[in-house]
This record gives structure tokens, sequence and C-alpha cells, in this order.
């Protein structure tokens, strides 16, 4: 019996989709839960299961076009059957969406008028070199040596009184060109300016973390960590862990570790608003947010607070390979309770998050640093230190209930043998 595959609800907030790519083409075999075509929602480009079992007929929907949900994307037949009269039409086709236009208004901004500029613009004007009625000001051994060499003195910039080009500033310069005393490379040509579309993700991105910005009260804590005992820990772990053909941990395994036993010691941060209410969550769901090429993704380990650090560290790098993959299913991105989000791999010391509602706080990692530090015996001797942050709806946490729950968590990362044990 013909049937049509529709555009499914992928995610909580999905209100349309992005028919990305389709990984089957007419007269191809499909089966129930099979992959059959990619499609971006608001939070993630996925792929997209067969709820119906046949050979795939008519496609109706383009790569690249939006449609709305329970929008007819294919006919779908059984083996055999006949084709209804009217299969090359999609039913209800009058609400199908075109290609989604970009969120701006309708009168040309500035960035768009900056688009449509020819492809090819002047390069930036170098730093004029100084001169002096009309002259530049270069001494007569500098002018000599250029000639010899086919240096350009226009294009230098003098380092001798009021701007001069001496001996040093020639002999420094590529043969040929100029660029200033230390003899810098001659400036890049500029390239055109360009206007990419939003994708759907990057709307909804957008949309939310203005929602998150302007709707909740944000405060902001940041605590220092002693990292030594955990570095030294996570050393021997991984030398153990190794030898017996195990994996090897990062330092966000412990910090995830750290984060789900600190918010089983202070559950007032592992709430949500609710408008007149807050709800407490019972489980600690972790959301670790996760880059990917359309943006970024907060995949969810539920249950945390009863996974060990090789629970955690095993479950997260699934969950990233399959981010990566667009094989996330909607269940593993929605319910997360409190986010971690690090960017102490890019050399970041510290940084302020914006929370993911309707979580009430999100944790900003920094980097590990080597540096002097005053020991309990007021000697400066070498130690290592990491910045965590904390960003807090205010509707739900207080400042004293923020400042104990870093101090639990810095209670587990100074004391590691907690996170193991």
């Amino acid at each position: 019996m013909a049937s049509y595959l529709k555009m499914p609800k992928l995610s909580d907030t999905m209100s349309e989709g992005t028919l990305v790519k389709w990984l089957k083409k007419p007269g191809d075999s499909v089966a129930v839960d099979e992959d059959i075509a990619e499609v971006e929602t608001d939070k993630a480009t996925m792929t997209m299961p067969s709820f119906e079992e046949g050979i795939l007929h008519t496609i109706y929907v383009k790569e690249g076009e939006t449609v709305a949900l329970g929008a007819a994307l294919a006919l779908i037949l059984s083996d055999g059957e006949e084709a209804p009269a009217d299969a090359d039409k999609a039913p209800g086709s009058e609400a199908k969406a075109s290609a989604p236009a970009p969120d701006a208004p309708a009168a040309k901004t500035e960035a768009s008028a900056a688009s449509t500029a020819p492809a090819t613009a002047p390069a930036p004007v170098a730093s004029a070199p100084a001169v002096t009625s009309g002259r530049l000001k270069a001494s007569p051994l500098a002018r000599k040596i250029a000639k010899e060499k086919g240096v350009d003195l226009a294009r230098l910039n003098g380092s001798g009184p009021g701007g001069r080009i001496v001996k040093k500033d020639v002999e420094n310069a590529p043969v040929g060109g100029g660029g200033g005393s230390l003899g810098l490379l001659p400036p890049a040509m500029a390239k055109p300016d360009r206007s990419v579309p939003l994708t759907g993700m990057r709307r909804v991105i957008a949309a939310r973390l203005l929602e998150s910005k302007t709707t909740i009260p944000h405060f902001y804590l940041n605590i220092e960590i002693d990292t030594e005992a955990l570095m030294n820990l996570r050393e021997q772990v991984n030398a153990a862990s190794t030898a017996n053909g195990g994996p090897k941990y990062t330092v966000n395994d412990f910090i995830m570790r750290a984060t789900v036993l600190a918010t089983g010691s202070v559950p007032e941060v592992n709430g949500s608003f609710q408008g007149d209410s807050i709800l407490y969550h019972g489980e600690t769901h972790l959301s670790v947010a996760v880059a990917i090429e359309d943006g970024l993704v907060t995949p969810v380990i539920r249950s945390a607070q009863s996974k060990s650090i090789k629970d955690l560290a095993a479950e997260l790098k699934d969950l990233a390979v399959r981010a990566r993959d667009k094989k996330l299913t909607p269940n593993e991105m929605t319910g997360g309770t409190i986010t971690i989000s690090n960017l102490g791999a890019f050399g970041i010391g510290n940084f302020d998050a914006i929370i993911n509602p309707p979580q009430a706080a999100i944790l900003s990692i920094g980097t590990i640093t080597k540096q002097p530090v005053v020991n309990a015996q007021n000697q400066i001797v070498p130690g290592q230190r990491m910045w965590i942050g904390m960003s807090c709806d205010h509707r739900v946490i207080d400042g004293a209930v923020g400042a104990k729950f870093l101090s639990e968590l810095k209670r587990f990362l100074e004391t590691p043998v907690l996170l193991v044990s």
C-alpha cells in the first residue's frame, strides 16, 4: 500500500526541517529504521530513518529545501505496487516551504550591499614612509644600496630620526620589496566580502542565545583550582589503564565526575526556573558541549550521578563521535540539567559561558597552566593552575549557593582520589 514519508519531529523544539541530503534514490528498496535522509533540525543535522518499508518511488523535497513538520517528503510503494495517478504531486504540497530566506529586513542593509561589491578590491595601502616636500627621507647610502638591491624605498618605513630610511632598513628589506626595517612581507591581497546564509541550526543558536542573555539574569563566579594532584593522579591512572589495554583519560573526564559529585553535594544548582516554581531535578543529566562542523551541540549523559569516570569517558566519546557523524537521536540532545563547556584544549585561560535554558548553570573550563605559586611554607614553587567559571541563573541560584557548589567542585578536583573511590 502506498505510504508517504513525512517530516518527523526530531527535536522537542523543532517546527520545520531542512532536507540536507537523500541517502536513497528513486527505485531503491527501503527497510523500516534504515537511514533514508539527512535532516537539519533546530539542534543538529542528523540522519532520519524510514518509518515505512518498500520501494522509494517519488521524492518531493529537494536537497536544501525546508519544509514544515508533517510535510510529505517522498512516496514509498510496496514491492510490485502500482503508483497512484497523482504520485508526482505531494499531498498538501501548498504547505511546503521553499529554501529558507535570510532572516534580514527587506531593505538592503550595509552588509548585503557589501556583498554585491566587485569580486576584487584594492589592496590595503601600506604605511606611508616619511616624506619631506614630496621627497622620501633616505640617506644617500640607503639610496645607493636600495638601487643595487632593487629595493623600492617607497615601501619602507624608516627607523632613523624623523622616520628617515637608513642603511639597515634597506639591508633588512626583501629584494625588490619593502615592508619596513624588519623586512616584513608585502601586504596580502584583500579578499572580497562574502555573505553566508544562516543554516537552520545557526538561526536557532542565535535565537536561543539571545533569549538566554535577555531573559535570564546571569551572574558569574570564578574559582582557581590547584591541579597538581589531579595531573599526577591522571598520569598514574593512564599508565595503569594503557598497560592493560585500556583507554587514556582526559582532564575533562575527571571534571565531569567532579561536577556530578558536586551537584550531588549542592543539589540546588540542579534546577530549572518554571515561571511560578523551581523544578529541582532528582538526577543529574550532564550536558557536554561538543563542537561540530555546523556549530555546537550539547549531547546529554543521562543519570550521570550513577556513572564512574570510566563510564562517563566512554559515553562522552561515543556521543561526540556520533554528533560529528550526525547520528545522535533527539533523546540524546535534550533533557540536560547542567552543562560543561571546555575550551582549555584551545588554550583559553578563562571565559564566561551563556546558560543553556531551561538549565540554571553552565561551567566554563579553562586550560591548565604552569606558573609560580606560593606553597604552605610561603615559598615560591612551580605549580599548575586552572580557572573554572560558573554562569548562574539568579532566579534559581543565589550567590552563596553557587559559591558553595564551586567550593565543592574545587574540593573534589584538588583531592582527586575522591573521584575514583
